[in-house]
């Protein structure tokens, strides 16, 4: 069962997936009525999932579950990641290659692959201070507070 994203208590479980490419404006826009379809039906053993989404920059896909309604479960999470192999199929585009790192490079959202990064960091194009993008967060209030951060207070630090 979809609802509003800000309707979901800050508990709620997430999941981040990031483009390895820019949306259209009009891809988002299908991926968007793609999202409420599967959402209304999405279920763990028979019970709807409390649920919902919000799309980012053209680039992210952020799915949560309201676990204190129904938790999400082995099966409902292989569809929802069926799902986004859906889109990944019919965009031609990567949302869950893990070994990337998005980040902020003034106004613009970069993508790189882990090495790429690390060595930016080793060339000092990117900083500690460098907004990146947490994908590792676990539900809605790590996501207000710890997803868009310095590098210094993320999981990367570790290559400062």
């Amino acid at each position: 069962m979809y609802i509003p994203f800000e309707n979901l208590p800050e508990e709620s479980k997430i999941w981040i997936y990031q483009a390895n490419r820019k949306f259209s404006d009009a891809e988002f826009a299908e991926i968007e009525t793609s999202l409420q379809a599967f959402l209304e039906n999405w279920a763990a053993h028979g019970t709807s999932l409390v649920s919902s989404y919000q799309l980012k920059y053209n680039r992210f896909i952020i799915l949560a579950v309201d676990q204190d309604v129904q938790a999400a479960t082995g099966c409902s999470i292989d569809s929802s990641v069926e799902f986004i192999q859906s889109l990944e199929q019919k965009y031609k585009v990567d949302l869950l290659d893990k070994m990337n790192v998005t980040f902020k490079l003034g106004e613009h959202i970069a993508h790189k692959p882990l090495i790429d990064f690390k060595k930016m960091v080793k060339d000092k194009a990117v900083t500690e201070n460098t907004i990146v993008f947490n994908n590792l967060i676990n539900n809605i209030q790590e996501y207000n507070e710890s997803w868009e951060v310095p590098a210094i207070d993320s999981w990367h630090s570790r290559f400062f």
